[in-house]
């Protein structure tokens, strides 16, 4: 799908008092940009931040990370942050995720991966946020316990991900093809999850750990 770009877009990212410029330079001190030592949780590929500014206001003992590779999409979110009152424990990164090792040093613990890109095909197979070149990353930027929730719409990559996470050590603690048969109130729906259960079609949710 072509994006549409917004006029001055990275621009507002950049002002927003959320955003946290040049993350590399952060590597290892997450804690002092929160200042504080409450663990950290990032959703890679936030979107438009429904999610994660739900959790950050539902949960402000954690401390999250947004994290957005096109200011066109992350913008959204900005603009959304702008009519509420300031929330302290989210930070916004305008990032490639395939770089996600260069800008955390073993100090997040839990990711979520929200209706990430499913690469369809086989060729695209190690660009799926869950393929084994992604949980090797992952590695290098877990605290302690590491723990990964995904949801997603997409069945054949939902199936690829429980294989991929379980044959890498993962355990799987939740494995759901109807998230919303669950009747589960905890749960903070995404843009593309409101639309998708609307039109009637299953959420797919998996939470897994690797000690």
């Amino acid at each position: 799908m072509r994006l549409k770009k917004i006029k001055n877009a990275k621009e507002t990212v950049i002002q927003s008092s959320y955003y946290v410029d040049a993350p590399q330079m952060n590597k290892g001190h997450w804690s002092e940009v929160f200042e504080n030592l409450n663990p950290i949780h990032i959703e890679v590929g936030m979107g438009k931040g429904r999610f994660i500014i739900g959790m950050a206001e539902a949960h402000p003992d954690i401390n999250f990370i947004g994290i957005e590779k096109y200011d066109s999409v992350l913008v959204k979110a900005v603009n959304t942050l702008e009519g509420k009152e300031k929330i302290s424990n989210l930070k916004l990164l305008l990032f490639d995720a395939e770089g996600i090792e260069e800008i955390f040093d073993r100090e997040v613990s839990r990711i979520y991966l929200n209706f990430s890109d499913p690469w369809p095909k086989a060729r695209h197979e190690k660009r799926r946020l869950t393929s084994e070149v992604f949980l090797k990353k992952y590695d290098k930027i877990f605290k302690d316990k590491k723990e990964i929730f995904q949801k997603t719409d997409n069945r054949d990559f939902f199936d690829f991900s429980l294989e991929s996470i379980k044959n890498y050590g993962y355990t799987i603690d939740e494995c759901t093809y109807d998230l919303y048969a669950e009747n589960d109130i905890t749960n903070i729906p995404t843009e593309y999850e409101e639309k998708f259960n609307s039109a009637g079609i299953n959420i797919n949710r998996l939470k897994a750990h690797k000690d």
